[in-house]
């Protein structure tokens, strides 16, 4: 079992993970993240927000400075002066929206960058500050499908066509680029130390599925998603469910892991 006393990392999702999914609180996780802080263990975001959104949340939370994982995997911040996206030779966001304007006259559909603060803060529940950052976006578009479901395997093969893919996030549809996603970051990220520290990571949604198949330790927390979280790892042993939902679920994976009295 992983322990606080050897290097160890916690990678987690935040929406319905450490963020409670109806009031975006984490009350049941704050006794853990204080006692991570304490034993300097870094807590990863991983999270499809942006890095705008990211680095106020990571004060909030007492994480500042730490790496985070943006946009589903389409961004890694290492520090402050060194953000990347993954791949490097990915589309910037302007570009991004401009293969997807031509596409539009072939499907119906509308990205962040078709909307302005107040309608994407109509739309998520978000302020319009809020909603700013949502949509100060580098390398992955958020789209509201508005086309028939039996014309999604065709977008995907015209976006494949252009080196981007197709992932379902809890709200919104994300068109990111091929070979990004939250397990390719992830690998990425540990590629920059030097000793790979043990690794546990947290998430509840479909698009956790590659960053928990990536960790050595893997945290299922109950989630509100139709679509189960399906892992292709074979130690199932190495893999808790756990049966509360959000921070709650959060601390009893923890728990589960990091105290020795099982």
């Amino acid at each position: 079992m992983p322990s606080l006393q050897q290097p160890l990392l916690i990678v987690t999702d935040l929406d319905g993970s450490l963020l409670d999914h109806h009031t975006y609180r984490w009350d049941a996780a704050a006794d853990w993240l204080a006692e991570l802080q304490r034993h300097q263990v870094p807590v990863v975001l991983c999270s499809s927000k942006t890095a705008a959104e990211i680095v106020p949340l990571q004060k909030r939370l007492g994480l500042t400075g730490l790496p985070f994982i943006a946009e589903n995997g389409a961004v890694v911040q290492m520090s402050a002066q060194r953000r990347v996206r993954i791949p490097s030779d990915s589309p910037d966001y302007d570009a991004l929206c401009q293969s997807l304007s031509e596409l539009q006259r072939r499907f119906r559909f509308q990205g962040f960058c078709d909307f302005s603060d107040p309608q994407v803060a109509a739309m998520t529940g978000l302020s319009e500050s809020e909603s700013a950052l949502a949509r100060q976006r580098e390398a992955s578009e958020v789209i509201v499908w508005r086309d028939e479901e039996e014309k999604l395997e065709a977008f995907r093969n015209a976006l494949a066509q252009q080196r981007l893919q197709l992932t379902q996030g809890g709200r919104f549809w994300h068109v990111m680029p091929a070979g990004s996603g939250k397990g390719e970051a992830l690998s990425w990220l540990l590629g920059q130390y030097d000793n790979a520290p043990v690794t546990i990571g947290l998430g509840d949604g479909p698009n956790d599925a590659p960053m928990l198949d990536a960790v050595q330790h893997a945290v299922v927390i109950k989630g509100y998603s139709k679509t189960p979280v399906r892992l292709t790892r074979e130690d199932t042993q190495q893999v808790y469910h756990t049966a509360h939902y959000g921070p709650e679920g959060w601390k009893e994976g923890l728990d589960y892991f990091l105290t020795q009295h099982h």
